[in-house]
This record gives structure tokens, C-alpha cells and sequence, in this order.
């Protein structure tokens, strides 16, 4: 024998109850009983029907409402003579409830009894239709009122079932009923024929006593997904079915969340070893999840995550406390009084605190109880008054393979660290196989996300990148970033999500991603209109897990809000040079802050494009070397002019030609006058551990100052022309003593310079070629042959690859 059950959705309408009877069908010959819960949406519709009117408000087009859905539902399924009659008891049973409502209208009173018997009618009303429908298709059927074998105590709302008597009176009733039952879900009665509800989900329990009664081959638990999955997927969009799951971990993950199945189902098919199938009516042939007692093979530790919102954490804390015997029971004693389920309980060592989670409705109600009892106590200033603390979700981590294994709560906890979620309660019972968090609601999706990926995704790391900058260099990433994922996502199991974009425009956000290759495009379509405040807000509101904010803008603007954006635990990767060369102070706390909460800033980009200098200093460091002198080549124009200066050109047409080439800035000026050069200095002797702001880099100036002076462009060419018989003359007196001539930046002692020297052949900075960079570090361990890093320092491909590399490099970090 077997017993089926189908859930709301799965009778939600005359198509969903043929398919149902589709399923039914092929298993008749197996069939015991099949449990039906109420239409998609009618128990909430009864509840606030009765709710209305205990508030003496009209009801009538509610119950309208209800009554067309269930008569219209009947004439699809049901022709005459079966239908008639149908009809007439759809509109008997309205006429009754309406006389109930009528009542609790008159009175504006709906007690708890009253309120369960006005649910059951859902179940009623769906449960008589289906079977009328079932012997129409071709399947014997009979109506079964549940609250005629299932008896419980007075707890309305979730009364306890008295197994013994229930299994005796469905064994009894079964014997002589051979044809298949169409059973009522939710709903029984108490001894003196009052009608109690099991609870919302109960018709889940419901099979499960009929399972456990009639010793079934298998409960069958059809919904409207494909089994337990490893997290919510409607906040875990990577969530995947899980094939089978034992009685215990099934119980835990119900419990916290997964509400495919209602907790109570469990425990009495796990006492006799009855295996639980959940399969989705909309899709029959999947394979759906098996609940068993059987060893199962896992290739994870955790077989699922789940989440309860909506919590309360109450702490009681008191010099009371410490070494009382009975404070725990007196407690939980008052809250069990008051009917108040606790979810979570833990307690430090020190014994002067306990605290304890509640569904949020439940708070008064135990604070209430907690006052009550303990009001001597608090009087007396031995116990302070209990605090609580809304709006808290708890996450819970799953499984079986968790216990004696090492490692698995630092993994839970780096994750959740990593993503900036706080936690504010942790449980953990002896037998390992869950642990539990209490965090902030609005942490909820990124929590799951975060630990969800740590374990299930382990071999594939994501990034959600949000991008602001979508000009030279940020449109060379994004064709790099396009030309790249699938290579990442194959052969290194790397993610790159891009949820945010802006420009000096326009903004747009997407969580699901935005396609790189079409990423322009669809921004320049955007109405949003840019403000680096309002695009910071919305990046926080989103709260994706392993988010990454990334600045491809030259403003301080866009700088000014790195800090704002790592106490958010959302990583900054960027090339723009004004954050770390701007205030000391702004420096120090962006760096201090990265290093002391492992968020990551990496800007490795802003001093010689993609070429490993940050990243070298920083590894030298923090290997014990000690930097003793750094001399640098950190300008790409520079480089380029004083390279190709050999007498053949004068030097206004060399910097002609850079302009041209587009190696410098629409105004020349803005290179020529060094300060780019200066601040990229600035960092290399920071980053040394030099404090200095920019006012205290040296810079030798390069051009005369008529030059600087000049209203405009073409003016300025006109005032550098004058100037190039001096140049020539400077670029001749070193030539004859066989050098060149090399603006370079010193880094030693406590100082930064920039000047214009003159480098003889056997110079590393003498045989540069057109606009290459070149760092040469001299060290303790570099003393006799300094380090030198030499290669292309600007370009838009150099540059994009040096923030591609760092957005990578975040990547690998996750685990």
C-alpha cells in the first residue's frame, strides 16, 4: 500500500486535479489513501474572511469569491448526474460557512476553536470534489473526513495527535473501507467531536498517519517542485535537488525552513522506517527526493541549507544567573505555560546569560512570561529586564557527514565573515548535525548565497561586479571580460557577474548579470540617471554575496566612497590613483581597514598599469626584505617624449606626437606638468611604509613657466616651440658625454623627487624604448643587483588586464 498526498498548488485548479488523477491513476492498484490538502490559496482566504468579520467588516465578496472558484472547478471536472449534486453540496456547505461568519461578525469574537473550524472547509470542499471527479475518471474513490479517525487534544491551531487511538481507529475504518480514501488533510477532531487543525503544513502530517497506521510501503508527497533542494531557489538561484536525504537531516532542514515538507511529517515514518518520496505533480517524471534510513552516499558535508525569518532573540542576563540550579527550568517552564515554541537556545559558559529565539509573533508573549516570572528578580536588580532583538532570520546548516568532520564550522563562519554578515547567535547541538546562526533579516539571501557556494560550488567562485567607468578603460574590460568567461567558467571555475554598471550618465543594475558583450548597449538605454550615492545604495541594497565594486574613473568623487563601500564588506578593486594619493589619513584608513577585516582593495593598476609592482613591494614586506631606494620611470608620456628624443625631432614634436598617438591627455599640460608621475610616487613610497602627502613629493619642473601659462592648447604649443632650443641644448650636453636623458622618480630616506637626469649606457632607465615603465628596487636582499620590473606602463589593454587580474585575484581568495 501506499499513501499520496498532494499539496495546494497541486489541486489549485480543474487542470492540476487531472493531472493529479494522471498520477493516481498509474499507482491505483497500490492505492490506500490519497491526502488532499485545499485549493492554492483558500486557507489564507477562510483566515482573513474570519478575520474580517471578527473585526465587523463585510465578508460577503470573499465568500463569493470562493464559492465561484470551487462551483466553476466542479463544472469542468464533473458532468451530470455526478455534477448536480456536486453543486448543491458546494452551495450547502457556503450556506453553513456564511451562517458561522455571520456569527462571528455579530459577536466580533473568533476564537481558536472557532477559527480551525472554519479552515477545515478548505479541505472539505477540495477532498469531496476530488473524489466525486476520481470516480467520474474511472478511479473507485470515497470521501474521507478526516476529523473522523484523528483525534487530538484542545491545542487549536496545532493540536497534539494521540497516535495510539488514531492508528487504531484508521486501521479499524480501513478494514472495511477496501476501496481507495480521498482523505481531508489538515484537519481532525478531539475526543468530544470539536474539529482541530495540525497545524499549517499538516496535511503533509496527515499522510504521514496514515502511513505509520496502515505500515505503508512509502508516503508520496507531491508539491510543486522537484524535491528538497540544497536551499530556498527562489533566494539561492544555484540551488539544486538533492536525490536522497536521511529521516534526521530532513527533520532538521523542514524545521528551519524547506517548506517542501511540514516537520512533524517525519517522526512517525522514521519510527517504523516508512521512506517519504516528495516529488512535483508538474513535473511527474523527475525524479524527486527520497527521505530513508538508508547509509547514503554524500560528496559533501552538508547536504542542505535552509532559513527561518521573521525570528526574535530574547537574552536574559543577571548576577541571578550564575550557579542557580532550576533558573533554565523556570524559564522555559513560564514560556511552555504561555505556548511560546523556542527555536534556538544558547548560553555561554559563564552561566550569566542565556539567550533564545522565538518566531517574532511569539515575542510579547515571552517577554510577558519572562516578566511574570522572574518579577522578584528583576525588582531586586538580580536579573536585568530580558532584551529582545527583531528582525532576525536563522540560517541552518545541514547534514549528516558534518559529524566528527574538522573544519566545517570555520568554513560556514569564513564565509559568512568574508561577506560581511554578523552573527549574532550561534547553536550547535551534540549530535552535529546542524548548525545554526542568527543574523539580520536583510542578511538572509546573502547568507544563504555565501555558505551555499562555500560548499555546493566550492570548485566554482563567483564575483558580482559592480563597475562604474565604462569609458577607455572600463570598455577595455568589459571586451576582456566577454572574450575571457567562458574560459574562466571552464578551466578555472571562475565567475564573473557583472550586476552594476555606470557611466557619467547613465546607471543599471541587474542581479541575475548583465552579458558584458552587451553590457554599453544596454547602459546607454538606461534611464537611471548616475550618482555615485545613489549607485553605492543600491550596490548595498542588493546584499549579493562576494560583491566587488570596482572604479574605472579618474574622480575623486568615485574615490570618495571606498571607504563607505569596504565597511560594507564589498571588495574595491580600482586604477584610479586619487584615493591612495590623496590624504594620508584616507590612505591609512583604506588599508588599515582592508588588512583588519580581510575585505579586499587592490589597486595594483594604479602605478605602472599591469605591471606587478604593489603586488612585489607588498610580497617583499611581508617576507622581512626592507626597501631601500626605489628609482622609477612611472610615466608612459614621459617615457615615450624622452625616449624618441634623439635630435631627430625637436621635442614640441615629439610631444605633438604623443598627443597624437593619444599617450597623453587632450591638454598635454596635464602630463608634462609631472603630477601624474608624482602621485604614482607617492604610492610606491606609502606603500614602503613612508608617511607623506602629495605637497611633499619633489618635482622638478619640466617646462618653463610661460608654457603652464598659456590660455589654451595651441597657445601652449606656440610657448613650448620657444622652448626647444633649450631643450636640445640640455638633450646635446648629455649625448656628449654618451647619456640620455630620463625623467625619474627616486623613492629613499623618508622622501619622494622627481627629476630630469641624464643616464649613462650602463643605466637601466638608458635603453628604454617608446613608452615602457621601468621600477628598479633596491633592497637588503637586493643590494648588489637591484630588482627591475620593466614593460609597458600605460595603455588601455595593459591597464584593463591589471584590474581584470586583480578582479581574478579576488576570485581565487574565496573558498
Amino acid at each position: 500500500m501506499i499513501i499520496m498526498k498532494f499539496g495546494g498548488t497541486s489541486v489549485g485548479s480543474a487542470s492540476a486535479i487531472e493531472r493529479l488523477a494522471q498520477i493516481v491513476n498509474k499507482k491505483s492498484a497500490e492505492l490506500g489513501v490519497v491526502v488532499v490538502s485545499a485549493f492554492s490559496g483558500v486557507t489564507d482566504a477562510l483566515i482573513t474572511a474570519a478575520r474580517t468579520a471578527e473585526r465587523g467588516e463585510a465578508f460577503d465578496d470573499m465568500l463569493t469569491a470562493l464559492n465561484k472558484r470551487h462551483t466553476e472547478t466542479a463544472k469542468t471536472l464533473l458532468k451530470d448526474p455526478a455534477l448536480t449534486p456536486a453543486i448543491a453540496e458546494i452551495e450547502a456547505v457556503f450556506t453553513e460557512l456564511r451562517l458561522l461568519l455571520d456569527g462571528v461578525f455579530i459577536l466580533k469574537e473568533l476564537s481558536p476553536r472557532s477559527l480551525d473550524y472554519i479552515m477545515s472547509f478548505g479541505e472539505r470542499l477540495s477532498a469531496s470534489l476530488i473524489a466525486k471527479y476520481f470516480n467520474e475518471y474511472g478511479i473507485k474513490a470515497e470521501y474521507l473526513d478526516s476529523r473522523l479517525l484523528i483525534k487530538t487534544d484542545e491545542g487549536y491551531g496545532g493540536a497534539k495527535v494521540f497516535t495510539e487511538e488514531t492508528y487504531k481507529n484508521i486501521k479499524t475504518y480501513m478494514a472495511e473501507h477496501k476501496t481507495p480514501q480521498i482523505a481531508a488533510g489538515f484537519i481532525a477532531s478531539t475526543r468530544k467531536g470539536a474539529t482541530t487543525t495540525l497545524g499549517r503544513g499538516g496535511s503533509d502530517y496527515t499522510a504521514a498517519i496514515f502511513g505509520a497506521a496502515l505500515n505503508a510501503e512509502v508516503v508520496e508527497i507531491w508539491t510543486d517542485v522537484d524535491g528538497i533542494l540544497t536551499a530556498d531557489p527562489k533566494m539561492v538561484k544555484d540551488a539544486f535537488r538533492i536525490d536522497e536525504i536521511s529521516y534526521s537531516e530532513a527533520v532538521e532542514m523542514s524545521h528551519f525552513g524547506a517548506k517542501v515538507l511540514y516537520p512533524p511529517t517525519v517522526q512517525p515514518l522514521f519510527e517504523k522506517k516508512i521512506p517519504i518520496w516528495i516529488g512535483n505533480s508538474f513535473n511527474p517524471d523527475s525524479k524527486g527526493t527520497l527521505i530513508s534510513g538508508n547509509k547514503i552516499k554524500n560528496s559533501w558535508p552538508v547536504r542542505g541549507i535552509s532559513s527561518l525569518r521573521n525570528i526574535t532573540l530574547i537574552t536574559v542576563q543577571g548576577t541571578s544567573m550564575f550557579g542557580a540550579s532550576g533558573f533554565s527550568s523556570r524559564l522555559f517552564g513560564s514560556l511552555a505555560r504561555r505556548r511560546v515554541n523556542i527555536i534556538l537556545i544558547t548560553q555561554a559558559s559563564s552561566e550569566h546569560s542565556i539567550c533564545f529565539a522565538v518566531s517574532s509573533g511569539d515575542t510579547e508573549e515571552a517577554l510577558s512570561a519572562i516578566d511574570e516570572e522572574f518579577a522578584v528578580d528583576i525588582r531586586g536588580g538580580m536579573l536585568e529586564k530580558p532584551k529582545a532583538e527583531h528582525d532576525l532570520a536563522i540560517i541552518a546548516v545541514v547534514g549528516d557527514n558534518m559529524k566528527n568532520l574538522s573544519g566545517i564550522s570555520g568554513k560556514v563562519f569564513y564565509a559568512l565573515g568574508r561577506n560581511g554578515v554578523n552573527v549574532v547567535a550561534i547553536a550547535q547541538g551534540s549530535s552535529e548535525i546542524n548548525i545554526s546562526m542568527a543574523v539580520k533579516k536583510q542578511d538572509e539571501a546573502k547568507a544563504l548565497n555565501a555558505v551555499h557556494e562555500a560548499f555546493f560550488l566550492s570548485c566554482t567562485r563567483s564575483v558580482n561586479l559592480f563597475l562604474v567607468g565604462c569609458g577607455l578603460i572600463g570598455g577595455t574590460l568589459l571586451e576582456q571580460i566577454n572574450k575571457q568567461q567562458e574560459t574562466l567558467a571552464s578551466g578555472y571555475k571562475i565567475r564573473i557577474n557583472i550586476c552594476g554598471l555606470a557611466n557619467s550618465r547613465n546607471m543599471i543594475f541587474n542581479e541575475k548579470g548583465i552579458p558584458p558583450s552587451d553590457a554599453k548597449t544596454i547602459l546607454a538605454s538606461s534611464t537611471d540617471k548616475f550618482e555615485i550615492n545613489e549607485f553605492t545604495r543600491r550596490m548595498k541594497e542588493l546584499n549579493l554575496p562576494n560583491s566587488c565594486f570596482c572604479d574605472c574613473t579618474a574622480s575623486d568623487e568615485v574615490a570618495a566612497v571606498y571607504e563607505t563601500v569596504l565597511h560594507s564588506a564589498i571588495s574595491v578593486v580600482t586604477p584610479n590613483k586619487k584615493a591612495n594619493s590623496g590624504s594620508l589619513d584616507y590612505y591609512k584608513r583604506l588599508t588599515a581597514y582592508s588588512r583588519d577585516r580581510g575585505i579586499p582593495y587592490l589597486y595594483e593598476v594604479t602605478v605602472c598599469a599591469g605591471l606587478p609592482v604593489i603586488s612585489t613591494l607588498r610580497d617583499l614586506r611581508l617576507s622581512g626584505d626592507k626597501v631601500l631606494r626605489i628609482e622609477a620611470i612611472l610615466s608612459g608620456t614621459l617615457s615615450f617624449i624622452f625616449n624618441n628624443f634623439d635630435g631627430k625631432k625637436s621635442f614640441s614634436a615629439l610631444v605633438r606626437e604623443a598627443k597624437s598617438k593619444g599617450y597623453t591627455e587632450p591638454d598635454p599640460r596635464d602630463d608634462l606638468n609631472a603630477k601624474d608621475a608624482a602621485r604614482k610616487a607617492l604610492i610606491l613610497a606609502r606603500e614602503c611604509g613612508t608617511d607623506l602627502e602629495f605637497s611633499q613629493v619633489a618635482i622638478e619642473p619640466i617646462l618653463p613657466e610661460n608654457c603652464f601659462n598659456a590660455p589654451n592648447v595651441d597657445a601652449f604649443f606656440t610657448e613650448l616651440e620657444k622652448s626647444d632650443a633649450d631643450f636640445e641644448k640640455r638633450r646635446a650636453a648629455a649625448e656628449k658625454e654618451g647619456k640620455r636623458l630620463r625623467y625619474i622618480a627616486v623613492v629613499e630616506a623618508d622622501s619622494a623627487r622627481i627629476s630630469l637626469r641624464a643616464e649613462p649606457p650602463e643605466s637601466p632607465f638608458y635603453s628604454l624604448i617608446d613608452s615602457d615603465n621601468i621600477v628598479v628596487i633596491t633592497t637588503e636582499r637586493y643590494s648588489k643587483l637591484p630588482m627591475v620590473i620593466k614593460g609597458p606602463g600605460a595603455g588601455a589593454q595593459v591597464t584593463a588586464a591589471g584590474v581584470f587580474a586583480d578582479i581574478v585575484r579576488i576570485a581565487r581568495t574565496l573558498v
